[in-house]
């Protein structure tokens, strides 16, 4: 389960009007929204979704009955604005065939990538994979990555940047 973690003072404060909580929330939930957005958009429209999923927040945000609720509601923003882009797709007027082709090819190219990713995981020494896979696959905070492992919050941070580099670097080799 994806979380974002903000201070409920914060989200009070964007909710009464303080443009700079506002900005803050926003920076702050724009990757979660995105991964959110990534798995239940079609890939052309993630971006979309997100920027559309942030504007009625900052929208609504003042309408939020209870702030411990945040979360769920800007996911839940996010699921209606990913349907809403579903249905909109559907009722174009694209015939099938060009559809089925699209999504077809950004399937191989999909399977591709996602090969690429596994193998540069994969070569990664046993520490770091075991550190990427808990962030990224497992998405456990960093604090439950090291309570996990025994480690500190800094060595686990440590991990996970020299694991993105090397896979970043097999991925460009």
């Amino acid at each position: 389960m994806m979380m974002i973690t903000v201070d409920n003072r914060i989200v009070e404060a964007a909710c009464g009007g303080d443009c700079e909580a506002l900005e803050y929330l926003i920076r702050v939930a724009r990757p979660d929204v995105r991964r959110y957005a990534g798995r239940y958009c079609v890939a052309s429209d993630v971006d979309d979704a997100v920027q559309e999923s942030l504007i009625i927040m900052s929208r609504r945000l003042p309408a939020l009955r209870t702030v411990t609720s945040f979360t769920g509601w800007l996911f839940q923003i996010a699921r209606r604005e990913c349907q809403r882009m579903a249905r909109k797709m559907l009722h174009q007027e694209v015939p099938l065939d060009e559809v089925l082709e699209q999504r077809y090819l950004s399937r191989n190219e999909d399977l591709e990538l996602r090969m690429d990713i596994a193998s540069a995981i994969q070569s990664l020494p046993d520490h770091y994979r075991e550190t990427i896979v808990l962030r990224d696959f497992e998405e456990l905070t960093i604090a439950e990555i090291g309570q996990r492992l025994g480690l500190s919050p800094d060595t686990i941070k440590t991990r996970l940047r020299r694991s993105r580099v090397l896979i970043r670097e097999h991925l460009l080799a």
